[in-house]
């Protein structure tokens, strides 16, 4: 096989149907070390492995997060939650990233705010293993297990910033989302449950006990579940409110802890 210039590069993504051909074929093209290399890149990006995981980063915030095949890999539209939380709490001095995949967001809160006691946690080993090489530069800890109890308990009543982005697609509709999310990301981090909002509604319930006085949780959702998502926000205790970005489509809940002893 001859080498690929970039017009081949551009003309095979462009037949196998990526939108953003051009934009794809330089990223690919920066990424490859050899011809041999680009040509296996471009392959497998026409067999529909998504970008991300062609080229091994996804760019958030400015930086260059690692993936790994099996990682949810972060959207950009969920840089609005990043903004929130740093608009909330520009001082934050501990910070948790809860269902993390690559660790994305505690990686840009940290980057943002400078010198902050960072953890990352997540149910799927090959999660935190991902998420291990992106938090580690801003000191980051990393732990593996489900939901709060991957914390460890000195963390109670401390969380400044709690950003979860939960898995918050209904079951019955996992199956109709785009195939390089069905078919290279895992599960765990789509399948909300039955309406979407199984883990948001633990995550909601827990986080009084973790948050400290005037610290919040952030978590995206989708513009229909944002009544329900709420619903849980405010029966946990927390003071809430929504923010929305109609550019991107991004929509997140805010529940503050309101002052006083944590919940026992």
């Amino acid at each position: 096989m001859p080498p690929l210039d970039p017009a081949s590069v551009v003309a095979a993504l462009r037949a196998a149907g990526c939108v953003f051909a051009e934009d794809e074929a330089r990223l690919i093209l920066s990424a490859a070390r050899t011809p041999d290399e680009l040509a296996a890149m471009v392959d497998r990006r026409v067999d529909g492995l998504p970008l991300e995981l062609v080229v091994g980063w996804a760019e958030f915030r400015g930086l260059r997060i690692a993936v790994e095949p099996g990682v949810f890999v972060p959207r950009r539209r969920t840089e609005f939650l990043v903004e929130q939380a740093l608009a909330h709490a520009p001082d934050a001095s501990v910070v948790v990233d809860l269902c993390c995949g690559s660790g994305a967001l505690g990686a840009a809160l940290a980057a943002a705010l400078g010198r902050v006691e960072l953890h990352a946690a997540d149910i799927d080993p090959a999660a935190t293993h991902c998420a291990r090489r992106n938090v580690a530069a801003f000191g980051g800890r990393v732990h593996t297990g489900d939901l709060f109890a991957a914390l460890p308990g000195e963390l109670r009543g401390r969380v400044d910033i709690l950003a979860a982005n939960v898995p918050y697609v209904p079951t019955d509709e996992v199956p109709l989302l785009p195939a390089e999310a069905r078919e290279h990301e895992p599960l765990v981090a789509l399948d909300g449950g039955t309406d979407g909002l199984d883990i948001l509604r633990r995550v909601a319930e827990g986080a009084p006990d973790w948050l400290a006085p005037g610290g919040c949780l952030l978590v995206e959702t989708s513009e229909r579940q944002l009544p329900s998502a709420v619903e849980a926000f405010t029966g946990a205790g927390l003071r809430t409110r929504l923010a929305e970005d109609e550019e991107s489509y991004a929509n997140v809940v805010i529940g503050v802890r309101e002052g006083g002893p944590v919940r026992s």
